[in-house]
């Protein structure tokens, strides 16, 4: 909340409750300096919600304190509901990359966006990811595997985008690179592996998912 909207705030509650209100200039000014530090991270739509739920079950004046204490309780759940979503900037660009995951966190917990569930898997995958599991082949059983995982990291990002259901980039070929179906890809002159797909890659996976037919 800017300081500026604090004296709004508090002539909209006086208007409920005239306790509330300071009558003394100075007091004004120092009550209005209070406020704007407590609630320096409450937007102001809230706080004016706040104040209605306050005195709809209380008689007492409400204080700052009550109002900073619900909106961290509101952002608190926000969090505990919310799963980062993969940026889909170029994890390459890790400042980029950095930017967009607190821009998405701070709007869940601003409100501004709905957070992101944790997608759940079933006791068993569907014929869908089966499929595409299937696809990647098995030549180690499953457990051994999970725990190869960090020594072949590239597969184990396939299983898991497999498993949640979400585009693999490396399903489709690559247009900017020119990486085929299946193979990691290139950068430089010496055409080195890229830790990640390119983001046109990423699209074309995707916009491919999104045309296949449900089953």
């Amino acid at each position: 909340m800017n300081p500026e909207e604090v004296p709004q705030l508090i002539a909209q509650i006086a208007l409920a409750d005239p306790r509330v209100k300071r009558e003394n200039e100075f007091e004004r000014r120092a009550q209005v300096l209070m406020w704007a530090g407590i609630l320096a991270d409450v937007p102001y739509d809230y706080a004016i919600k706040a104040a209605h739920e306050h005195y709809a079950r209380s008689v007492w004046p409400i204080l700052p304190a009550d109002i900073a204490t619900l909106w961290s309780s509101t952002v608190r759940d926000r969090m505990n509901r919310h799963t980062d979503p993969t940026p889909i900037t170029d994890p390459d660009d890790v400042e980029a990359w950095r930017s967009e995951l607190l821009a998405t966190r701070h709007a869940v917990a601003t409100g501004q966006a709905a957070p992101a569930p944790l997608k759940e898997l079933t006791a068993g995958p569907s014929a869908e990811v089966q499929q595409r599991l299937d696809r990647l082949g098995r030549y180690v059983p499953a457990g051994i595997g999970e725990e190869m995982s960090p020594y072949r990291p590239m597969r184990a990002e396939r299983e898991r985008l497999a498993r949640a259901g979400e585009p693999d980039p490396l399903d489709v070929r690559c247009d900017w690179c020119r990486a085929p179906a299946g193979e990691p890809c290139r950068q430089g002159k010496n055409l080195a592996r890229r830790r990640a797909p390119h983001p046109s890659r990423i699209d074309a996976a995707a916009a491919r998912q999104n045309q296949e037919p449900t089953p």
